[in-house]
């Protein structure tokens, strides 16, 4: 070998999209095609990028394996450099061809400093050449595989430990759990985070007991999404409830949740529980008037099979199906992430429930973009969320069930709204 190195730039074409948008099996095949041309792994670090691409690189004693896709053009580009003549990099490339499922793909070979330009020098390394120092050491893989949730200008990072606890592509959507060092289990739709184990509550604990606890005498009551079953386990804790309705239209999500985050989806099969696989809009349309006391709409974002659960006719359905005194709390997503929508469900509420029966409130959600989440209340009735809220009984269901983010402190701060928000509400 009469260079110091080899490095391969390559283009695959014709790849797998599905394949070059999963963080998880790009690294695991970006690890495997190292190993198998006798590369010595170090560490991995992988990023992806919602909606579309994957970036990463595996570095290797012997330098690195570098990528970035597009899954959108079914195109990846990839870096393979060695160093020494003890690692193949072309069955790196042949491997990563067939992994990635490539029509075809085209590689230029470069050798990075030619041997004849060059002028070695003795180093002399002093101490360092001791008897330590030269035992062999295999080095330990530290692998870092991220979840980026973003949109154009803000960006999330979620590192987790690489491997897909659950993936299922549904008729719908795409789910998936994964391990997070940090946050637990996490689940994701369409590489969107959902929720995790540490700070779910912060998100259901707000979107039930708010509305509940205003209302103490609501009994029946209507969830639709939460298909992970947080909602459920929290109006469970009412026990004067004697029945909850959930319509979720993809019962793979149901699935992952009752197998992987028990935590969450422990009360789906109480049996106060009335459970619909079926599209929500459908079923709110086919509901007779005045039948719920609280509806709860816990959608995911207003992409997919939720966009509709964001419209005017489905928010106008709901106020048809809620008696004469009913209560609905309802995801409205973030006055920094999602200005947009969040100021047209609250314009679209005002505009059915009438203004001053609609109040705003707010969460503060680690994963969830920008952290600053909000949900909407709004009354057919006339508990108000602040003149009527019973803080003596609050804090005495607070305690009795050991609830993590609420308590009548939070409850009355919530509707206190940072002045940019109120203005966003008031335009």
């Amino acid at each position: 070998m009469n260079s110091l190195g080899r490095h391969i730039l390559v283009e695959f074409f014709g790849c797998s999209s599905e394949i070059l948008n999963n963080v998880s099996v790009i690294e695991s095949s970006m690890l495997v095609a190292a190993q198998e041309a006798g590369a010595t792994v170090i560490n991995s670090t992988f990023h992806h990028f919602s909606p579309f691409g994957v970036s990463g690189v595996v570095v290797i004693q012997e330098s690195h394996l570098a990528i970035h896709t597009w899954p959108e053009y079914r195109y990846a580009a990839v870096d393979l450099f060695t160093c020494g003549d003890t690692v193949n990099p072309w069955i790196s490339f042949d491997r990563l061809k067939i992994l990635f499922k490539a029509d075809y793909g085209s590689a230029l070979e470069l050798n990075r400093g030619q041997l004849e330009l060059l002028e070695r020098i003795d180093i002399d390394l002093g101490e360092l050449r001791d008897e330590t120092t030269n035992k062999l050491v295999i080095p330990k893989i530290s692998r870092s595989v991220w979840l980026t949730d973003r949109n154009e200008n803000v960006a999330l990072s979620i590192r987790h430990k690489g491997e897909h606890i659950f993936y299922e592509k549904s008729p719908y959507q795409t789910v998936e759990i994964f391990d997070t060092f940090e946050y637990g289990k996490m689940l994701t739709i369409d590489k969107m985070v959902m929720c995790t184990e540490k700070d779910e509550n912060a998100y259901h604990e707000m979107i039930v007991h708010v509305p509940m606890l205003l209302n103490p005498s609501f009994s029946n009551v209507l969830v639709i999404g939460g298909g992970d079953g947080g909602s459920v386990r929290e109006l469970i804790r009412h026990s004067h409830i004697q029945k909850i309705t959930i319509v979720e239209i993809d019962e793979t999500i149901i699935r992952a949740s009752k197998q992987y985050l028990p935590s969450l989806s422990s009360q789906l099969n109480n049996e106060k529980v009335d459970l619909h696989i079926e599209d929500g809009i459908t079923f709110i349309h086919n509901t007779d008037n005045e039948q719920y006391d609280l509806i709860i709409v816990d959608s995911s974002d207003p992409v997919g099979p939720a966009e509709g659960l964001f419209s005017y006719e489905f928010y106008r359905q709901i106020y048809r199906c809620l008696k004469p005194d009913g209560a609905m709390a309802a995801n409205t997503e973030s006055p920094c992430f999602n200005q947009k929508v969040f100021v047209d469900i609250n314009n679209c509420l005002s505009d059915i429930f009438g203004k001053e029966n609609v109040h705003s409130y707010l969460s503060f959600i680690p994963t969830y973009p920008t952290g600053m989440w909000s949900f909407g209340y709004a009354r057919k009735g006339s508990m108000h969320p602040l003149k009527n809220f019973d803080s003596e009984q609050a804090e005495i269901f607070t305690k009795k069930h050991n609830l993590k983010y609420y308590n009548p402190g939070i409850h009355r701060s919530a509707f206190c709204l940072p002045t940019f928000v109120q203005n966003m509400l008031n335009e």
